[in-house]
């Protein structure tokens, strides 16, 4: 089902930014050295004031998925992002591997992550990006528990919203689809983000393109929704410690010069787009 998107609006377009510092590093890769630590630090010291000088100059709003981890360590780098307006959705704590906590563990950390954006942010989030971009099966339950409006972590469709099911599985007979989620679901891609494609991490992950082929892809992916997928939405991810380099940051703002040159293209954050969602299901 399309979008409700502002008349003469065509695509909605999405920009979140993980800004997760040195939580990732820690919480995801189980990596503290100085090494790793200094390229989180580079995040939040570097990289996000240029993400943000950079979408100050297109006008461009965005939901910057942050661990409550990175607030409490760079509260003056989070405060620029807050007093510019942005969106800011749950990213868990310190990046936690959701699949390997005990569901206790992932219920504890999930009600610490909206506590803390309560006091820090002074609200509760509307959305929830998994670290990683991944659920337990208890996941689902805790956002209806703390009563979030939309997920941007799962990979059912590109470009459409959608609300996902339950697998129940069986590999003898099939898998069986459980009814829909009443939580709606922004898809995202891991083709389209900047991060596993463009960062080295020793012994485990070499980005395998250089940003000009990156570029490209996005470029080609946004063309065809652009076409074909009226009414839908383009979510793109990155990472403020790996678009803030200079050459990813200039072939980024060539990027943005394309999106922003079609007509009906709606810049947009997530909360904007499920809202878009909920007015049309209130008007049908």
């Amino acid at each position: 089902m399309p979008l409700n998107l502002p008349e003469g609006k065509r695509l909605a377009f999405n920009i979140q930014p993980h800004f997760d510092a040195q939580s990732a590093w820690q919480g995801t890769f189980d990596r503290s050295s100085p090494a790793y630590l200094s390229r989180g630090e580079f995040d939040a010291e570097v990289g996000v004031p240029r993400l943000l000088a950079l979408l100050k100059d297109f006008g461009l709003p965005a939901t910057f998925f942050t661990p409550t981890h990175t607030m409490a360590t760079f509260p003056e780098q989070f405060a620029r992002v807050l007093d510019a307006g942005h969106e800011i959705g749950a990213h868990g704590c310190c990046h936690e591997n959701i699949p390997s906590l005990s569901p206790s563990e992932e219920e504890r950390l999930m009600e610490l992550t909206v506590t803390q954006h309560e006091k820090i942010v002074g609200c509760a989030p509307r959305g929830f990006g998994s670290p990683a971009w991944d659920f337990s099966d208890i996941t689902y339950e805790l956002l209806m528990k703390y009563e979030f409006d939309y997920d941007s972590s799962l990979m059912g469709r590109d470009f459409q919203p959608y609300f996902p099911r339950k697998v129940n599985l069986d590999l003898e007979n099939g898998n069986r689809f459980a009814e829909p989620w009443e939580i709606l679901e922004i898809p995202v891609s891991w083709y389209l983000d900047d991060f596993p494609h463009l960062e080295f991490i020793g012994g485990f992950n070499h980005g395998p393109f250089t940003i000009g082929q990156l570029v490209e892809m996005w470029t080609t992916q946004f063309d065809y929704a652009y076409a074909n997928e009226p009414n839908g939405v383009f979510t793109l991810t990155v990472h403020p410690g790996t678009i803030g380099r200079a050459h990813h940051l200039v072939a980024f703002r060539k990027f943005l010069e394309h999106v922003l040159s079609h007509d009906g293209v709606w810049p947009a954050t997530l909360a904007q787009v499920a809202d878009s969602w909920q007015s049309r299901t209130a008007t049908t």
